[in-house]
């Protein structure tokens, strides 16, 4: 009998080419894939996940799982915009699955897009109303929208349908503690540990709530406990040395450090804490001393590179941080951390333009990146943009509230606005951030002493030099809160020790230099400005004062000139110096030099403003209209609504026989934006008189005069002028005669003197 050919084949070939049909088979390769990538993904490889997964959908495009797992890897690290993508792609493929409705939710309440995010809850709470992540969800959505009664009573819900899920009587308690409920909240961080003895968070949330109340022996008690419960996490040490450091015992704080990078020589972690407790407390260099000795034994250490990194940027010690950072964008191009260094770097060396473009790409691609918006609000910043500035910097603490960087770019701001009210809630954020620091209370100090609010003041000055007598900070503000009280002679004192602690201090001196000035020592502040300069003589803002001192004397013109070219040998950045030297080429006869100044400054800030202001005026006083028309619209296409470009270029266009209808929405614009200034309310007047509007122009122009007498501005030649040919037009002869022959009796050399007596000659006759 023939046997069948089938059976005359090896088992061994048999069961080969049953494998290798399966190593064909798509399905077959794309699991082995998605396995490989979940096991690395469990491991906390994502970059190996990754790849992995996206292998597995190079298989199989329409694979929604991997969409999905790929969507996690991006999360992890942090590459919110892919992870975004991949969730919309797997709701595309699979558009009930829960999980990546959830994440997409939860990614929109991040971006703080609160109506979509809302759509995305809704749809949670209609399809899965009874999964304890539904309210979950619904609950972080409320409390992002300060939401709290709204989010407790989701987050009840979610205990509910969940009662032994520790996690969620953790963030109902932290919800209450958000609520003013504190008793509440302390019950629920119990049941949280309690439900979890071996979970650490429950823990460390007490002992911060007791912290924030007051209770710290409590705080220390569940600090030790949480140390005790996962000795091998040396995060935990962390909190515990800010609880020292918040009741004054650095000592005890370092020592605690100092054992915990001998305990952990292996964990990264625990052996970066001192070297990041010498940073965060401004031991400058004992943190880079640490950071260089941590580099040398744990080269390969991607974050002790990072940090050293940033250190090195703090001690100006450019070169050497640009040559790791090469390093560690050649290993990763798009390593978003070293894009940052090398554009803080940029910012640094005065090439913001270079900058932003790259931070711009950052914050669109990860807008949960709170470095990339606080870097990007310095280049604005550095610019001279201020809204972007500030806007950028308000979202970086939006993100991050705990941001000290961005909250002392605020207060900058808000002085600049003289918006002291902006300016108290940046420096509490920054105090209770760093309640070691002076620089918190030696800021809300400057609120409080600008608001009158003298005894707040004075107890933010004390302990801004309790917290810290060797900082110059507190005894800045103690000398300005001594000069407003008009004690001079301590004012002088304070500032003094400001400068003996840092003789670079520009604060100190400026208080000091004012200090003299306001008992009329011009002589004294000179001397304390020549003083300051031999003890520093590579500070620019030095020369910058001595300038400005030497500009109230015009006979010292030339010296004044010196001295601002010299701030700027310096500082080519140092924009005070710039915007001084021009103005006083002017005022010394040298107009042209001072356009030169300017223009070569736009080049420098193309992004400020100010310049394009100035070199309009000095165009005005040449009386070249198209010229300083031209600057004026440059200042507004960089800011649309700028008061006094507005105003000027309105006063321009009437010169240049420009659109009037455009020149009174510039004038109302400016009217609008400094609704105290006689200049904006006498250029409104101006533009109603050249609309025939005489009565309206009147009204403009007393007010004008109301405002400059409110404002103590001395009598101006040029509103009584307006109002004299508004009146004259209006047929009110007598009150233009007044008018007129008040503007001779203020000016006699007024410029339009000839005019004058023309239009009073014919009233006359």
């Amino acid at each position: 009998m023939r046997r069948s050919a089938v059976h005359l084949i090896s088992p061994f070939l048999l069961i080969s080419l049953v494998l290798s049909s399966c190593s064909r088979d798509p399905n077959v390769r794309k699991q082995k894939y998605f396995q490989s990538g979940q096991e690395y993904f469990e491991k906390g490889k994502f970059a190996e996940a990754t790849i992995q997964f996206a292998n597995a959908l190079r298989i199989d495009p329409k694979y929604a799982e991997a969409h999905y797992q790929l969507s996690q890897c991006y999360l992890k690290t942090q590459r919110f915009s892919r992870a975004f993508q991949e969730l919309a792609i797997t709701i595309s493929l699979q558009p009930d699955h829960y999980g990546a409705h959830t994440d997409i939710a939860n990614a929109l309440i991040v971006a703080n897009n609160f109506p979509e995010a809302q759509q995305e809850t809704g749809l949670l709470l209609q399809k899965w109303p009874n999964d304890p992540q539904s309210h979950i969800t619904a609950s972080s959505l409320f409390a992002a929208q300060g939401k709290f009664p709204k989010a407790i009573d989701e987050m009840q819900k979610a205990i509910e349908l969940n009662p032994s899920r520790w996690e969620s009587y953790l963030g109902l308690a932290l919800l209450q503690v958000k609520n003013n409920q504190g008793i509440e909240a302390e019950s629920n961080f119990r049941k949280a540990a309690a439900l979890s003895p071996k979970a650490t968070d429950p823990l460390i949330m007490l002992g911060s709530y007791y912290q924030s109340t007051g209770r710290l022996n409590e705080a220390e008690q569940q600090f030790r406990t949480a140390i005790s419960t996962d000795p091998k996490n040396p995060a935990l040490y962390g909190f515990l040395a800010k609880l020292y450091l918040s009741e004054g015992k650095k000592e005890q704080a370092e020592t605690l450090l100092s054992d915990a990078k001998l305990n952990f020589p292996a964990d990264s972690v625990g052996y970066r804490m001192l070297g990041d407790f010498y940073s965060a407390t401004g031991d400058l260099g004992r943190a880079t001393d640490e950071y260089t000795r941590l580099y040398q034994q744990h080269s390969k250490d991607i974050q002790v590179k990072k940090n050293y990194v940033q250190l090195l940027i703090l001690s100006n010690r450019l070169e050497e941080a640009t040559k790791l950072i090469d390093e560690i964008l050649k290993s990763n191009p798009n390593d978003n951390d070293g894009q940052l260094y090398r554009c803080e770097i940029q910012i640094r060396q005065g090439h913001y333009t270079d900058a932003i473009p790259t931070l711009q790409t950052l914050t669109t691609n990860d807008p949960a990146n709170s470095l990339a918006h606080y870097y990007l609000g310095a280049a604005f910043e550095r610019s001279g943009d201020l809204e972007g500035a500030q806007r950028e910097w308000q979202q970086a603490v939006r993100i991050r509230p705990e941001m000290v960087e961005a909250q002392h770019g605020l207060a900058g701001i808000a002085i600049r606005k003289n918006d002291m009210a902006a300016l108290e809630q940046a420096a509490t954020a920054i105090i209770s951030s760093q309640p070691s620091s002076p620089d918190g209370y030696a800021l809300r100090a400057i609120s409080n002493i600008n608001r009158r609010h003298l005894a707040d003041a004075e107890a933010d000055v004390q302990k801004s030099v309790a917290v810290s007598p060797q900082s110059p900070v507190g005894y800045v503000e103690m000398g300005s809160l001594r000069l407003v009280q008009k004690k001079y002679q301590d004012a002088e004192a304070a500032y003094q020790q400001a400068l003996d602690r840092n003789p670079n201090s520009s604060d100190a001196l400026r208080g000091l230099i004012n200090t003299e000035l306001a008992q009329g020592h011009i002589d004294a502040a000179l001397t304390a400005a020549n003083r300051q300069i031999i003890l520093a003589p590579k500070n620019s803002d030095f020369y910058d004062l001595q300038g400005t001192i030497l500009f109230r004397n015009k006979k010292a013109l030339n010296d004044a000139e010196a001295a601002f070219t010299k701030a700027l040998e310096l500082d080519k950045n140092n924009s005070d110096a710039v915007i001084k030297l021009g103005e006083v080429l002017a005022a010394n006869g040298k107009p042209d030099q001072a356009i030169l100044t300017y223009q070569q400054a736009i080049k420098d800030h193309p992004q400020q403003v100010s310049f394009y202001l100035l070199l309009g005026q000095l165009y005005e006083a040449k009386k070249d209209w198209n010229q300083a028309q031209d600057y004026y619209q440059h200042a507004l296409a960089l800011k649309s609504a700028d008061p006094l470009a507005s105003k000027n270029l309105a006063n321009v266009m009437l010169q240049n026989g420009g659109n009037f209808d455009v020149a009174l929405s510039l004038a109302q614009t400016a009217r609008r934006a400094m609704p105290e200034s006689a200049d904006a309310a006498d250029t409104l007047g101006w533009v109603y008189y050249h609309k025939a509007a005489y009565e309206l122009a009147i009204g403009s122009f007393k007010e004008a005069l109301r405002l400059g007498e409110k404002n103590r501005i001395s009598d101006d030649p040029k509103i009584h002028y307006h109002l004299g040919l508004a009146y004259q037009k209006s047929n009110q002869s007598a009150l233009a005669r007044q008018q007129l022959e008040r503007v001779l009796k203020i000016s006699p050399d007024f410029p339009d003197a000839g005019e004058v007596r023309k239009q009073l000659a014919q009233l006359k006759s």
